[in-house]
């Protein structure tokens, strides 16, 4: 709609503007809220933007209009990590071979619009405890990532629109936030230079922390990632967008993260998953853009797409501190409050959808635990809440066998003060040695971008260290301690302010930059002789962390309890070792001279906080350490890999195959068919998560996964993660469902990743059934309860399913990123009616399954009959397709949304 762009204030820029909107009749804009006007200029944009489209956006009242319309969004830019990145760029890579094979030029499958990909998951703490600490972890990063590392330095020289930041640099949401992110960008477009908001999607579920800058972005699964570089819009329902209007200040001793883990309690608690939260009141004036960013990092915890703050004063000044050109600052301000997008104090609210209150004044310290991210505890009460957890009483009542409680003793603590053969793991010196038992900390780690963004709560760690160390307090041998920042900048200001010693004479040494125990590389515990111990006397141990993830089993396969905590806790519960201490009344450690001291006696008071910050903080820390971040290390430099517009693969490589999704691709796809006589191969209950599904942490020597990586020459000491092993299918496929902790109704009361073959009832691993299904031509579903694949934007866990040959899952709730990367892989989602669920059914999940009206023709949204028979007993249900758009349908169609854009792709050439 080129009548509405204009001019920016007499320079040589244009842009699209919303005040031009009520001269067209399209109503005015000015209450709406910031995410709907970002939505709406980007329609304006759009070539072939629909008239409905602009129309329902510009009168949007917060309900939905009597005619519906789809809302296509296309970002400006695409975010990767590794971990999601290289599945992708490997599907590219499977794409560009589709088409040489085809006669075609492969390099027509490029990226569409800029991607940013960040090397951040791969490396593992491993050794910890020493100044050492970082470099062995680096280098065994390389040493063990060789072949994936060479598939991504390749896409950085094949691919257009994509760059890369090798490993090291720090976590790719607090890169985004503090490097990547513009609030602002310009684009060629028709020959003249476009200003728009900065948009983006990634494909990790954390994306939403830079809505805590003004920018709006939200994590999808890899496919939606992938398809949208590729020039896919999504497309999106009428937006609903909820407003949280914040009051008065955080009270004196609380922290942002207290302050978040109340917020996901409270949102997930009232629901607003697939909605759009927006953040606005007076309280905002007392957030910084760090505080913002840890809200908006929580985002996915508590279900919604995206978390916005508005672009305002706060935000120029985060984009001065982090070095952006004084440029950027005066286009963002100029562009942002033209078009209404910059907050002011004391201005209207906008209409929102629905609006819900909450007092900074009332916040607490807190954590949230021990297995999920939504389930706050005052810290008070974490005691009793790890207690009644895990039956503490009940287990101790009957508890028969001589020390059970007993400690690590002699030269195992010995030897794990120095280095444990066995797992490569070193402590610091100073450590004491305390009993191991139910509820003892056995990781504490300062890590994820949720905290470490955020340098009020890192100077707050540092300064509660310095006074433990001054007052004589020691961190127990058993605890596994780490520092683990998003950032160089922050190693940076913490050495600046003079508490980097003080962590490490604490155990917190660095041991790298990059998403470690958060994301499940924590590497061993302190040695080989806790591990025994913990699995001999099956301890509830338990991890402290500064992250956003605490599913069970997620952050090693023996700590049963995760607890997410502020910096500062982190710290206090390294040194109280355990979480069967009430930190308010009992103290966390006796001093040199014998005296208590309390958690109370060591937290800095927020005005020293806030000095120390201002001090340390400095914007040259930021310039120097982005200046040569694109360029790596000496051995990211000294690396080599291939070249040409085709990647070449390696045969006997165990980390990257290529896929098997494109090969023996038909011109036109397959009609659809009903699903007839199928077998559920899981049958599971609610919450399931992805990492349940497609686990990223260790590998197991006896799962199907680790037999065949040791059938193919691999020793158990490299099998490094299933995370890491995602460009492997093989894997993948084998990893599906591996989770240890997998409560499969179908395995006969066994943990773990096993089922039975029906009708036998055979009990064997779910990738054995898969395959004995597949020798008998049986098509397989999978059944589910609420909230089915929530946790990270794992693409693997509906690659994995299908490579196995699933279907469709059957659930009564699909988390948002999850269902839409089964759909992009060709698995219909249904979902059970309301009110009902496999159990008001009476299904076991032994019956064979026969799902009729797919082959007529599968429309969004429509019912399903389903039919159960088990012998001569049939049972009749419908389902929902939650194939939820006309686009979607088409993916199934095709049976992938990259299988469609290769068939177009081919079609044109």
């Amino acid at each position: 709609m080129d009548a509405v762009r204009t001019r920016l204030a007499g320079t040589e820029l244009d842009y699209y503007a919303l005040a031009a909107l009520p001269a067209l009749g399209l109503g005015d804009v000015g209450r709406l809220p910031m995410t709907v006007k970002i939505l709406l200029e980007m329609q304006l944009r759009a070539e072939e933007a629909a008239p409905e489209t602009i129309q329902g956006l510009a009168h949007w009242t917060g309900t939905a209009p009597a005619q519906a319309f789809e809302l296509p969004f296309m970002p400006v830019r695409v975010l990767l990590h590794d971990y999601t990145g290289l599945p992708a760029v490997l599907d590219l890579a499977a794409m560009r071979e589709a088409m040489q094979r085809a006669g075609k030029d492969p390099r027509h499958i490029n990226p569409f619009v800029p991607v940013d990909l960040v090397i951040d998951h791969s490396v593992q703490v491993n050794q910890y405890g020493s100044p050492d600490s970082y470099q062995a972890n680096i280098a065994h990063e390389y040493a063990q990532n060789r072949e994936r590392f060479a598939l991504l330095r390749w896409a950085q020289q094949a691919f257009d629109n994509f760059t890369l930041l090798p490993p090291g640099m720090g976590i790719c949401h607090q890169i985004n936030l503090e490097h990547l992110s513009r609030c602002v960008q310009v684009r060629q477009t028709g020959g003249r230079q476009i200003v728009m908001p900065d948009t983006l999607v990634g494909a990790d579920s954390h994306t939403p922390m830079v809505n805590g800058l003004g920018v709006l972005g939200w994590g999808v699964g890899g496919l939606e990632a992938e398809a949208c570089m590729l020039g896919q819009p999504m497309y999106l329902p009428f937006p609903v967008v909820i407003g949280v209007r914040l009051s008065n200040a955080l009270p004196p001793g609380t922290t942002a993260t207290d302050l978040v883990l109340t917020l996901t309690q409270l949102l997930r608690g009232h629901g607003v998953v697939n909605t759009f939260v927006e953040f606005c009141g007076d309280g905002l004036a007392h957030l910084s853009v760090a505080d913002r960013a840890t809200l908006a990092n929580m985002c996915p915890e508590y279900g919604a797409t995206s978390a916005l703050f508005p672009i305002d004063d706060q935000t120029l000044r985060y984009l001065e501190t982090s070095n952006r050109e004084t440029e950027l600052l005066q286009l963002v301000e100029r562009y942002c409050k033209e078009q209404g997008l910059f907050r002011m104090d004391n201005a209207s609210l906008p209409i929102f959808s629905e609006l819900l209150e909450l007092d900074l004044a009332s916040i607490e310290p807190s954590v949230a635990g021990p297995q999920k991210p939504g389930d706050r505890v005052p810290l008070s009460g974490v005691k009793a809440n790890f207690a009644a957890a895990f039956h503490l009483a009940e287990k101790e009542a009957h508890a028969s066998l001589p020390g059970h409680f007993a400690s690590i003793a002699g030269p195992d603590v010995a030897s794990a003060r120095e280095r444990d053969v066995n797992s490569g793991a070193t402590v610091g010196e100073g450590r004491v040695d305390e009993q191991v038992s139910a509820g003892s900390v056995v990781i504490a780690a300062l890590t994820s971008c949720t905290n470490t963004s955020n340098p009020s709560v890192m100077i707050a760690a540092g300064l509660l260290a310095k006074r433990a160390v001054e007052a004589g307090l020691r961190v127990p041998a058993h605890v596994k301690t780490s520092l683990a920042p998003g950032s160089r900048v922050v190693t940076d200001y913490l050495r600046q302010a003079g508490l980097l010693s003080y962590l490490e004479e604490l155990g917190f040494y660095l041991a790298g930059y990059g998403c470690t125990t958060c994301i499940g590389n924590s590497g061993p515990l302190a040695s080989s002789a806790l591990e025994e111990q913990v699995q001999r006397e099956e301890l509830d141990v338990v991890a402290v962390l500064s992250g956003n993830r605490n599913f069970e089993a997620r952050l090693h396969p023996l700590v049963r309890a995760a607890y997410l905590a502020s910096p500062p806790l982190v710290v206090a519960y390294a040194l109280a070792g355990t979480v069967r201490k009430d930190l308010t009344t009992e103290p966390l450690g006796y001093g040199r001279t014998g005296q208590a001291i309390f958690l109370k006696d060591l937290w800095p008071a927020s005005a020293e906080i806030a000095r120390v910050v201002q001090s340390s903080l400095q914007r040259e820390m930021f310039a120097r350490e982005y200046a040569g971040i694109y360029q790596g290390d000496e051995q990211w430099r000294s690396g080599c890999a291939p070249d040409g517009a085709s990647y070449s693969w390696e045969a006997a490589s165990t980390y990257v195959k290529e896929p098997p999704f494109f090969k023996n691709l038909a011109s036109e796809p397959q009609p659809l068919e009903d699903l007839v006589g199928a077998r559920a191969l899981v049958s599971l209950g609610d919450a399931v998560t992805t990492d349940h599904i497609a686990p990223a942490g260790n590998i197991a020597a006896t799962s199907p996964a680790g037999q065949y990586l040791l059938e193919h020459g691999v020793s158990k000491q490299d099998f490094n993660t299933y995370g890491t092993r995602r460009g492997n299918y093989q894997v993948v496929m084998r990893g599906a469902w591996a989770n240890i902790r997998l409560h499969n109704e179908l395995a006969e009361g066994k943990e773990g990743s096993w089922t039975t073959h029906q009708p036998g009832g055979d009990l064997m691993s779910i990738f054995e059934a898969a395959e004995r299904y597949r020798a008998e031509s049986v098509p397989l579903i999978a059944l589910a309860g609420k909230e089915y694949g929530t946790g990270s934007s794992r693409d693997t866990a509906a690659k994995g399913p299908s490579l196995l040959g699933v279907k469709a899952v059957i659930a009564e709730s699909f988390e948002r990123i999850h269902r839409s990367n089964l759909v992009s892989m060709g698995i219909l989602p249904l979902q059970y009616l309301p009110g009902q669920n496999r159990h008001s059914l009476g299904l076991s999940g032994q019956e064979e399954f026969t799902i009729r009206g797919i082959a007529r023709g599968l429309v969004a949204g429509e019912m399903l009959e389903v039919e159960a028979r088990a012998g001569d007993v049939s049972k009749r249900f419908r389902v929902i397709t939650r194939v939820d758009n006309a686009a979607e349908v088409e993916y199934v169609r095709h049976g992938g949304v990259l299988h469609m854009i290769l068939r177009q792709m081919l079609a044109r050439e």
